[in-house]
C-alpha cells in the first residue's frame, strides 16, 4: 500500500553487509544483521517521508551497502561457507536459540505496527490530509521503515538475502488482489505465508529439493 517494496530488497542487501561485517569483528551475525538492517531502515525512513522521495532513497542506502558489502567480502574469503548460508537460508538449519530471536523480533515488529497503525494507514492512503491534519509524515515514516527493516532481518536468517522477497512481498501482495480491506488484507497474507512455508517444508521433505525453493516458487504460484 505504501508502494515501499523495493525497500525489502535494499534492506536485505544492508542485512548480508551487516552480517559479514559481524563475522570479521567476532560478533554473532544475527546481531549485526539486525543492528544494521534497522539503522538502514530508520535512515531511509527519514529521508523519505513522501513517495517521490523513497525511491531515491532506498538507492542511496542500496548503493552504500553494497560497497560496504564489497569491502566485507574482500576479508570475507575464508568464510564462504557461512556467506552462501545468509545469501540463500536453509528453513531447516534454524536452532532453538534462532527460534527465540525470531519470535523477539516478530513480537516487537506486531506490537509497533499496532501501536501505529491508525495514524500510518491515514499517511499511507491521504498523506496530504493527514499531514494537514497534524500527522508527522516524516515519524510514521521513519517507525514503519524500522518494523520492515526488524521483519526483513528476521526473514534473512531463515530464506536469505536473496530470497528474501518470498515471505516480505509474496504474500502481502497476493492478499492485495483479493482482499476488500486492510484487516482482511493482514490476516489473508499471514495466512498465505503460513501456508508457502508449511507446504514448502512439506514438499522439500518428499522430494529432497531445498526447502527455500519451494517456498519461493509457492510465492510466485498463489500471487
Amino acid at each position: 500500500m505504501r508502494r515501499q517494496t523495493f525497500a525489502g530488497h535494499v534492506l536485505a542487501h544492508v542485512g548480508f553487509t551487516g552480517a559479514t561485517g559481524a563475522v570479521l569483528i567476532g560478533v554473532p551475525p544475527p546481531w549485526g544483521l539486525t543492528v544494521m538492517t534497522v539503522s538502514a531502515g530508520i535512515g531511509m525512513g527519514a529521508m523519505a517521508e513522501r513517495l517521490l522521495q523513497r525511491d531515491v532513497a532506498n538507492g542511496i542506502i542500496l548503493a552504500l551497502a553494497l560497497g560496504l558489502g564489497l569491502l566485507s567480502l574482500h576479508f570475507f574469503t575464508a568464510y564462504a561457507t557461512q556467506a552462501t548460508a545468509l545469501l540463500f537460508g536453509n528453513v531447516l538449519a534454524v536452532d532453538d536459540g534462532t527460534v527465540w530471536t525470531l519470535l523477539g523480533l516478530g513480537a516487537l515488529s506486531v506490537i509497533m505496527l499496532a501501536v501505529i497503525s491508525r495514524p500510518l494507514l491515514f499517511a499511507s492512503l491521504q498523506p496530504e490530509l493527514a499531514e494537514a491534519g497534524g500527522v508527522s509524515l516524516r515519524l510514521y515514516s521513519v517507525l514503519f521503515a524500522a518494523i520492515v527493516a526488524l521483519a526483513t532481518a528476521g526473514c534473512v536468517q531463515l530464506v536469505g538475502v536473496l530470497l528474501v522477497f518470498a515471505l516480505t512481498v509474496g504474500p502481502a501482495a497476493a492478499a492485495q488482489q483479493v482482499a476488500t480491506g486492510v484487516a482482511t488484507g493482514l490476516v489473508l497474507s499471514v495466512e498465505f505465508a503460513l501456508a508457502e512455508a508449511w507446504a514448502g517444508i512439506t514438499l522439500a521433505f518428499y522430494t529432497d529439493w531445498p526447502s527455500s525453493f519451494w517456498i519461493t516458487a509457492l510465492s510466485a504460484g498463489i500471487l
